[in-house]
């Protein structure tokens, strides 16, 4: 059994399939495959319950898997600062971005860095800030961008976004015409959130609970152009942030501030406190805490 067999098995629990696996680590499934049944030959064990579409990782698997994974991420870090050493200014960094921040922050400065260092490439997710934040947190990505506050026991980070929440109705709604709403005002709406990957979704539930009453969940999405002409279409209502609804065309949707309270939406770029960095993603960090920080004193 060599490293190999260990991060494949890693990465077959982490995406409960091998075929996702196979894809992620650019290798055939039959390998994986082979060499995982390699690890559950030597061991003794069954370390994959195999089923029609997916598979589970059993007891056995479980005993093992956050010892592997250890030593999976000591020999990375390892390989890692090595490589820093050797290839001065190369590597690969994997960012996770929820959807409504990538498209807002990041082609620009993403030119800018790979003008910068056209030896490091950059491999994006994009996903909800929760998940994005897990991931991060787990080692599936070097450096993520969430919503504050975040777990500062687990995560170093660098705020570069100061925000809160707008309603957005369509144009025939009773309080399109008002110049602001209380959250408390918006018992029985239907309301269009992202889904559960995003911390936006229970940040607004927690706050319509906290105003007394459990919003109504008429539909979930990922991305916020669909929320936008979800509302448009006079399914529904939605809080977005107001750097999102400065895009959007007020002759199909209203934008009214939202008091009592005000919702916040703060960003940070954020990275495991106890994960070696390498020299690719410490100098993302430093390029791009000063550009975005600049930006941020610019807009006050």
């Amino acid at each position: 059994m060599d490293i190999r067999h260990l991060e494949y098995f890693v990465e077959v629990a982490r995406c409960k399939s091998f075929t996702k696996a196979a894809r992620n680590l650019y290798i055939t499934q039959p390998t994986i495959s082979k060499m995982v049944k390699q690890m559950e030959d030597e061991l003794g064990v069954v370390l994959f319950e195999r089923l029609a579409k997916s598979v589970e990782i059993t007891d056995a698997g479980k005993a093992i898997y956050l010892q592997v994974q250890n030593i999976v991420n000591s020999f990375h870090n390892l390989s890692s600062e090595l490589e820093a050493i050797v290839n001065v200014k190369r590597g690969n960094i994997r960012i996770g971005l929820p959807p409504m921040v990538g498209s807002s922050f990041f082609p620009q400065i993403m030119g800018m860095f790979c003008e910068a260092y056209p030896n490091i490439t950059i491999q994006l997710w994009e996903d909800g800030a929760k998940k994005v934040a897990e991931d991060v947190a787990n080692g599936s990505l070097d450096i993520g961008v969430t919503l504050l506050p975040l777990q500062e026991d687990i995560f170093d980070s660098f705020p570069f976004v100061r925000d809160d929440l707008k309603l957005v109705v369509h144009t025939s709604h009773p309080l399109a015409q008002s110049s602001a709403a209380t959250l408390a005002e918006l018992a029985g709406e239907d309301f269009i959130l992202f889904h559960e990957n995003f911390l936006l979704h229970d940040r607004i539930i927690n706050e319509c609970m906290h105003a007394g009453f459990k919003p109504r969940v008429h539909y979930e999405g990922s991305q916020w152009d669909f929320v936008c002409e979800m509302v448009a279409a006079n399914l529904g209502i939605a809080l977005l942030p107001s750097r999102i609804c400065r895009g959007l065309d007020e002759k199909r949707v209203s934008i009214i501030s939202l008091t009592e309270p005000v919702i916040p939406w703060n960003l940070a770029m954020i990275w495991r406190k106890d994960r070696y960095l390498s020299f690719a993603a410490r100098e993302w960090i430093m390029f791009t805490q000063k550009l975005l920080r600049e930006a941020m004193d610019s807009s006050i």
